[in-house]
């Protein structure tokens, strides 16, 4: 797997581009929205914007940050903010322990830059027979995080030549996510896992309240994830028996 690994190829490189086109439209959008808010809430300009997206590269969290930083708040306070608002990507590393085993060189980077949009294409899709699999994973986490990073900056730049009104901006990320919750929806033909998703965070957010249903949601979604590839692997058991009696 080693070798593969370091296999890059134009064919990889050009299937994740394709599959990436979704999230470069998004991650413009977004991320100019999120350097214009950043440069007229802090005042900071571009340098700064790019080097917060290429060591945090968290989309809701840069926002966020953006108030804490604007806000004076203390580490203490940022980091437990932090791992509330971040808690989901816990369960996003369990379900990837497998397939970036083999993986030794790109790991670490393919680990950081495990973000929702990441997640959603390596999980949800397959690239061509033709094309190597690990190459293909790490262009699509590569070419992702590189356009959050043009996004970011292109919108600082804005705030730096243009006055802007940054109200309702940080809207876009509400947009991101739900265009992600179509695309899931278009993907899969028994919308189960989008269903899911869907149920658990309506109902956590109704017993839970908006500050704490995101933890509650993912362990919710995750249980029944789980029970339901449980159930499916057992009725592909059994019809494995009965084509083996048969």
């Amino acid at each position: 797997m080693g070798a593969k690994e370091n296999t890059i190829t134009a064919p990889a490189m050009r299937r994740a581009f394709i599959d990436t086109i979704p999230v470069l439209i998004g991650y413009l959008f977004l991320g100019i929205g999120f350097g214009v808010l950043f440069y007229t809430k802090t005042g900071l300009g571009v340098p700064w914007v790019v080097g917060m997206c290429l060591l945090i590269y968290s989309g809701s969290m840069q926002y966020l940050a953006v108030e804490l930083i604007a806000g004076g708040a203390s580490f203490l306070s940022t980091a437990l903010t932090t791992l509330m608002v971040n808690a989901r990507h816990l369960f996003y590393g369990i379900s990837v322990i497998e397939l970036y085993r083999p993986l030794k060189k790109s790991k670490p980077y393919m680990l950081f830059a495990l973000t929702d949009e990441n997640y959603s294409l390596i999980c949800g899709k397959l690239p061509p027979r033709d094309v190597d699999m690990y190459s293909y994973y790490f262009f699509v986490t590569l070419f992702n995080h590189m356009y959050w990073v043009l996004g970011s900056a292109i919108g600082a730049l804005l705030g730096t030549v243009l006055p802007f009104n940054s109200e309702g901006i940080d809207f876009a990320l509400t947009a991101l996510f739900v265009t992600i919750f179509v695309d899931q929806w278009c993907a899969d033909k028994s919308h189960a896992p989008v269903l899911i998703g869907f149920v658990a965070a309506i109902v956590c957010l109704v017993i839970f309240g908006a500050q704490s249903f995101l933890i509650p949601a993912m362990l919710l979604i995750t249980l029944a994830l789980t029970i339901q590839n449980r159930d499916r692997l057992r009725a592909k058991g059994r019809e494995g028996e009965s084509d083996d009696n048969g």
